[in-house]
């Protein structure tokens, strides 16, 4: 009976320790979580300025979303929306743009909040590219570790802007002075198993990049950021107006298809709203 008593607390003893181990195990990596964030819409929009006409586009409006990568390891948030959150909660959840309209209605920050988490715990942010629908956000991440392409940042911190641009640069001013990962178009395992890889995808900005994540239920998904804004652009050779640079934005989309043929991951065309309002919004998540 001493025995079994002695080794009974040897075990819960043990216990912590295994526990512990295990949750740094490359099998604990398999407990990622991907959750999808509504940052609202994209509206009155002309396919014209993406070389379509509007008969050729079955929706023309747009989503805008983030996505939050839960690691045993760490946290990356993936965009950070349309209009900050500052503007919504002081009651101006509308803009009218030369382009048409931006909506939105939740926070960011309180979309974080129902999963869990606030600004201060994300390990990681990334943008896909420095476009004012994906960076209203961003200055509240400041404290995290920003991944970023160097020629992305260049374009977001050059030495002399350029005369008459408009810009978002004051949606992510703070980054600036962030501790950063700067990569050159390499690939980037951002905690080390192979999970969640950043990939470079330039042509739409100077630095566009997208995120491969592989879940252990849904399967691998590659979060494509602007390298496509309908469905209808795949398989074309059709670009926006505004591409920086078109023939390289062909280039990526290529590797890119080459790659989800190779690894069998989903496609998600972020602004694509017929995928997105399928999709499971937090706090439900993917994994």
């Amino acid at each position: 009976m001493l025995v079994s008593v002695f080794s009974m607390r040897k075990l819960l003893l043990t216990l912590p320790v295994l526990a512990a181990l295990m949750a740094s195990s490359p099998a604990s990596a398999q407990n990622v979580r991907l959750y999808i964030f509504d940052n609202g819409v994209l509206q009155g929009l002309s396919p014209e300025a993406f070389h379509f006409k509007k008969e050729e586009v079955a929706v023309t409006d747009m989503v805008c979303a983030s996505y939050l990568i839960v690691h045993p390891k760490g946290r990356l948030l993936w965009d950070s929306g349309v209009i900050p959150d500052s503007e919504i909660e002081a009651g101006h959840t509308e803009k009218k743009l030369g382009m048409g309209t931006i909506r939105a209605t939740k926070t960011l920050k309180s979309q974080l909040a129902s999963v869990g988490y606030e600004p201060k715990d994300i390990t990681y942010f990334a943008l896909s590219h420095d476009h004012f629908d994906h960076t209203a956000n961003a200055n509240a991440f400041a404290g995290s570790t920003w991944i970023v392409q160097q020629p992305e940042r260049d374009a977001m911190f050059p030495d002399k802007p350029a005369a008459g641009t408009v810009t978002a640069a004051a949606t992510y001013a703070a980054l600036k002075n962030s501790k950063t990962k700067i990569l050159h178009g390499e690939d980037y395992d951002v905690f080390g198993d192979g999970t969640v890889v950043i990939k470079a995808a330039y042509g739409h900005t100077s630095g566009h990049q997208v995120l491969y994540v592989k879940l252990a239920r849904t399967g691998p998904v590659l979060l494509a950021g602007d390298l496509y804004h309908y469905q209808e652009e795949r398989g074309t050779d059709k670009t926006p107006t505004f591409e920086f640079n078109g023939p390289q934005s062909l280039a990526s989309r290529a590797a890119v298809e080459a790659f989800i043929k190779k690894t069998g991951a989903q496609l998600w065309i972020e602004h694509d709203p017929v995928n997105f309002n399928k999709q499971k919004k937090a706090p439900a998540f993917y994994n």
